[in-house]
């Protein structure tokens, strides 16, 4: 290997603000006082808050030090599967600071939002565009809650029509929260499993498939990055015996542009802005995770819904069919600003070829990889590919071993020991945004960890060595997880 992203560099220790607190220091000046002082009392708050006193560069070499100490997708590759971790342009951040954006109440009157409710309304309609379905709701604020939304949508269609049906299919390449979904509107799932191409088989869903089966809760491409191809097959099975069929689109980011979701027999499909649409994604959110329906089910959408209507924008309440709401207000209004900028700046052919590209990365990985680590499924991909750490076994070094020692050549780990199909799984996705110079640098370094693996194992086994913290015992923290703080 040529070169190492990793350095040991200057890793700086950084003490609470408490203990760098010195009394009387202070980072700004108050201004001076035009009201009497007014004694705290005492026996309400004690003697007051306790704030460390620190000057302004005290405060500044305190945060900046902490944000050392992470790696972010603006720092560096973040090759984690299923979850689409890619640079965002900055103009998207820029369109949602816009004061009339960001500083929009949500209680102000349809009269003094026409801008905000214009733009929902237009990223629905863009959103059911790109997805080839008739209608879309944008409150879902996160992928996990448009499950819950779509499964909510599926069970109010079944309703409507007397059936009460007490099951759903869940294929074991489906994403690990569909199940939860399922059961919080007291469904049953019914797992099958992949075949041997790591796709579903239309006879094994036929097999299961049956009039008590409100539907299927179907993920593509699926969690191992393969497009499942039998899709039409599946669908026209389950519509068959009156069911709808769910997808989990968190791994749109591979067929945007591309995929008619709605032809292809999809009934509801839920997005998530924070992957595909160029929004942050990780530490907590902010999400979005709009659902797109067929026509049947847009009676049962969430409320309030925009309405359009002699050029005029409001929100209507008026669907007697509906769901009701998911939450308070519209979802997370800056997360749709950012999706609604990013799809009007790449437009339908900077989309599709967002998607080509990230395939074609990902490809390009599972190739230049395959001899060196095992692949379960020798296939073209997706957006995301799946090896295992079966060739390291007879050296005992494992998944983990593989990704700590990465951490030291200067890259995030990819995914592991997901999806549970493959034992020793090491999920990789490149997304669009890297370069070949840069998934270069990250493919020679997994080659060089390989190597360290059989010369010096234990190296691979104390690894890292270069971060400001070691590898934890997560056994441990697992057994006796520390709460209090």
């Amino acid at each position: 290997m040529k070169e190492s992203l990793g350095t040991s560099g200057l890793i700086l220790n950084e003490p609470l603000l408490w203990e760098k607190s010195k009394k009387g220091r202070c980072g700004f000046s108050i201004p001076r006082r035009d009201v009497d002082s007014f004694p705290m009392d005492e026996n309400v708050i004690g003697d007051g808050p306790d704030f460390p006193d620190l000057s302004e560069v005290d405060v500044v070499r305190h945060y900046t030090r902490l944000s050392q100490w992470n790696f972010g997708v603006d720092t560096g590759m973040y090759p984690l599967g299923s979850c689409t971790m890619k640079y965002n342009p900055k103009t998207n951040e820029r369109q949602a600071g816009l004061p009339g954006f960001a500083g929009a109440h949500p209680l102000l009157p349809t009269s003094l939002t026409q801008g905000a409710l214009k733009l929902m309304f237009e990223l629905e309609g863009f959103l059911a565009e790109i997805t080839g379905m008739d209608a879309v709701t944008l409150q879902p604020a996160a992928g996990a809650h448009g499950e819950l939304a779509g499964m909510l949508l599926i069970c109010a269609f079944h309703k409507d029509k007397g059936q009460s049906r007490s099951k759903i299919i869940v294929p074991d390449t489906a994403h690990g929260t569909n199940p939860a979904s399922a059961s919080l509107c007291n469904y049953r799932s019914i797992p099958v499993k992949s075949n041997e191409h790591g796709i579903l088989s239309s006879e094994a869903v036929a097999e299961v498939m049956d009039e008590e089966t409100a539907g299927i809760m179907v993920t593509n491409p699926n969690t191992l990055g393969l497009f499942e191809e039998n899709i039409i097959q599946i669908a026209d099975i389950v519509h068959s015996k009156g069911g709808l069929v769910y997808c989990d689109g968190a791994n749109m980011n591979a067929i945007m542009g591309i995929a008619d979701m709605g032809k292809i027999g999809i009934d509801v499909l839920h997005l998530n802005l924070h992957k595909t649409f160029s929004t942050p994604h990780g530490g907590g959110g902010p999400g979005a995770g709009p659902v797109c329906v067929k026509k049947q089910l847009e009676p049962f959408l969430p409320v309030p819904r925009i309405i359009a209507k002699d050029g005029e924008y409001s929100l209507s309440d008026d669907f007697p069919e509906s769901i009701g709401k998911l939450h308070a207000f519209y979802g997370n209004f800056g997360v749709l600003v950012k999706a609604y900028s990013y799809i009007l700046s790449m437009g339908a052919k900077g989309l599709k070829n967002a998607s080509s590209l990230a395939v074609l990365n990902a490809n390009y990985i599972k190739e230049q990889l395959k001899d060196i680590f095992d692949l379960p499924y020798d296939r073209p991909c997706m957006h995301e590919c799946v090896f295992s750490d079966k060739n390291q076994e007879p050296d005992k070094i494992t998944t983990l071993d593989i990704v700590k020692r990465l951490i030291d050549y200067g890259f995030h780990p990819p995914t592991i020991y997901f999806p549970l199909v493959v034992h020793g799984a090491i999920m990789i996705e490149p997304t669009e945004t890297e370069s070949k110079e840069n998934i270069d640098l990250f493919i020679d370094a997994l080659k060089q960890v390989v190597k360290e693996a059989k010369e010096d194992p234990e190296l691979l086994r104390q690894a890292p060595t270069r971060t400001k913290v070691r590898r934890l015992d997560e056994t441990a923290a697992a057994r006796n997880p520390c709460l209090t703080g």
